[in-house]
């Protein structure tokens, strides 16, 4: 399960599997109905939710590799620190093994659609660990965060063919984002691989003519 930030204000296009071409990435976006509301996941047992702490770099970027994500080291990963809020950088520890098996960001956002925001960013979890709900527990403790700094405007991410970070982040009680047209034919889709009701509303968080669903 990995779920990745865009590179650039507005997003950025992604080629997938099976695609000839890059399309814009899929959002999501945390209901204003929900800001009083921050979810919390507790760890399963033989796991723990701790802070990003100096060392944890190594072990992150192997994290990182074993996701399907190769080629993190301390370049890449500066300017995303430096977007991190302080208490920001959550991860779970594997108690048995001590490695660091899961992870996520609450990021301070670019301006979007003329709303500064935060963000969830880079939700990862090692493979061998996956199906234990590891990514609801880190995704959880970053909204939250985002929301004890006060944003109001919280979104993420993703691509199509993650099915299974999309799960989480649905069944935390993020909703899909419609800024473009394509975008109601693509989630419903997604929803329809994952099982999932899907119907279009007017949303919350959205400026004219955008719209939010499930």
């Amino acid at each position: 399960m990995i779920s990745s930030p865009p590179a650039s204000r507005g997003g950025r296009t992604v080629a997938g599997p099976g695609d000839r071409e890059p399309r814009p990435q899929l959002r999501m976006v945390w209901p204003a109905h929900r800001l009083k509301d921050p979810p919390t996941v507790p760890p399963p047992l033989g796991y723990t939710l701790r802070l990003y702490r100096p060392g944890d770099e190594e072990p992150f970027y192997r994290l990182m590799a074993l996701a399907g994500w190769p080629g993190w080291d301390d370049e890449r990963l500066r300017p995303w620190q430096e977007r991190t809020l302080p208490g920001g950088w959550f991860l779970v520890v594997h108690e048995g093994s001590g490695e660091v098996v899961a992870t996520a960001m609450a990021l301070r956002d670019r301006e979007e659609f003329g709303r500064p925001g935060g963000e969830l960013g880079w939700l990862a979890c090692v493979p061998a660990h996956r199906g234990r709900g590891l990514g609801l527990v880190v995704s959880a403790a970053v909204t939250g965060r985002l929301i004890e700094e006060g944003y109001r405007h919280i979104h993420l991410y993703t691509e199509d063919w993650r099915l299974a970070a999309i799960k989480t982040y649905l069944k935390l009680g993020y909703r899909p984002f419609l800024y473009l047209p394509e975008m109601v034919e693509r989630w419903r889709v997604v929803c329809e691989q994952l099982g999932w009701p899907f119907t279009v509303r007017r949303g919350q968080w959205s400026g004219p003519g955008l719209r939010s669903a499930c």
